[in-house]
């Protein structure tokens, strides 16, 4: 007879990394690496004890040593990136170098544990793949064109191909719908147990596919009435799009961020720890300042801010003239100030605006525009350098877990069925 009552088992013990140094604020190095996804292994690199050593040098370099199952792993490259990304954005970090060791064959073996874990407890909460790459576009106020970048994007890298999910977390100020033309809605769908799952809209775009979630697209939402929701609520509903929502395989999730410093904002820190953060200003300087207040809120939630995105700037006329209706070297002076990189300035256009108001991205649908050529130099950016699509290969671990995972649900069916 099965014991109904046996409480769960307690996550498998990992130990802490060696800390070199007093100048080390390891608290942070390590939540920034909590962001540092193992795709094969379905976790992030500390909770696995893939982390063993944090060392400032004489130069002020950081050193952070990771353990690989296998020296091999093709995956290293890609931790490699994801680490130095991760921490080199924490404040007073100018210089990451991370340095690989493999694991004995106790600490594959402990790592085979806390997988197992990982596969009994069902610790993912949500259906979006370890794989994908998050994007949250964030500002620090409303008005700066930050929807309209977002549905840009999407377009552009599910027409090269990306299956791209597109969460309007916007939840009282949604546009989506609007910005990419769909008028289709989210459906439901039993999955078991009582539960159901919402299932996101579905756009083809090229050669990819975007799938879009937004309060917009349920039944029985109306464009002219206020969502008049407390924080609390509107993070819950956010939580729901996550939790409850059949994303499926995604490449790239962007995450439309509502403007300011509040309860989703905190909320996305807890739910998505590995979420990049980009941030979207126009070069006004009261955006600057309270687009610096959304940058120092990721940071503070141990999210990576990957880069500054202005938005509205100056753009050149035909014979040459340039103007500038919001003023210049906002976003560049921004990026500075908070030390990341400016990913693109997007020049003014009524063509974008034109677009955004028949449902047409001006990236997509007017390709011979300034704004289409700086969006599609920004998503070059993307896929090679701020997120770059995670390749799964083959790792020496993966067919083990595999049958790992198998075995737990071979036991648990047999259990179930005394």
């Amino acid at each position: 007879m099965t014991n109904t009552d046996a409480p769960a088992p307690e996550r498998p013990d990992v130990a802490p990394p060696d800390v070199i140094g007093d100048d080390i604020d390891s608290h942070a190095v390590v939540n920034a690496l909590r962001g540092v996804i193992d795709p094969e292994l379905g976790d992030n690199v500390v909770d696995l004890g893939m982390v063993k050593r944090l060392e400032r040098s004489a130069d002020g370099a950081m050193h952070v040593t990771i353990a690989l199952t296998t020296a091999g792993c093709p995956l290293r490259a890609q931790l490699m990136r994801d680490a130095k990304a991760r921490v080199g954005s924490l404040p007073g970090v100018d210089v990451v170098k991370i340095h690989f060791g493999e694991m004995t064959a106790n600490e594959r073996k402990d790592v085979m544990s806390q997988a197992r874990w990982k596969a009994r407890d069902n610790a993912l909460d949500t259906d979006i793949p370890v794989t994908a790459r998050i994007i949250a576009l964030s500002s620090g106020k409303g008005g700066v064109g930050k929807s309209s970048v977002t549905a840009n994007l999407a377009v552009l890298l599910a027409d090269r191909g990306y299956t791209v999910g597109v969460l309007d977390a916007d939840v009282g100020g949604f546009s989506m719908p609007q910005l990419l033309g769909i008028d289709g809605e989210i459906t439901g769908e039993r999955a078991g147990e009582g539960k159901t799952v919402m299932k996101p809209v579905v756009c083809p775009v090229g050669a990819g596919v975007l799938h879009i979630v937004s309060m917009g697209s349920i039944s029985g939402a109306n464009e002219t009435e206020a969502i008049m929701w407390r924080g609390m609520m509107l993070n819950r509903a956010v939580q729901h799009f996550l939790e409850d929502v059949q994303w499926g395989d995604l490449d790239y999730l962007l995450i439309d961020m509502p403007p300011g410093t509040s309860d989703i904002q905190m909320g996305l820190a807890r739910m998505l720890p590995r979420t990049d953060v980009v941030i979207v200003t126009t070069p006004a300087t009261a955006a600057q300042q309270v687009a610096a207040r959304a940058a120092d809120m990721a940071r503070k939630g141990f999210l990576r801010v990957a880069g500054v995105i202005e938005n509205m700037g100056p753009s050149t006329a035909p014979d040459g003239t340039i103007t500038a209706m919001f003023g210049s070297g906002g976003g560049e002076y921004l990026a500075e100030s908070i030390g990341v990189p400016l990913l693109a300035s997007i020049p003014l256009e009524s063509a974008v605006a034109a677009g955004g108001d028949t449902g047409c991205p001006v990236a997509f649908h007017q390709p011979d525009t300034a704004a289409a050529a700086v969006y599609r130099d920004l998503v070059d950016l993307i896929v090679s350098d701020v997120a770059p699509p995670v390749k799964i290969a083959e790792c020496s671990l993966r067919g083990a877990l595999t049958r790992a995972g198998a075995d737990l649900e071979g036991a648990r069916e047999r259990a179930q069925s005394r």
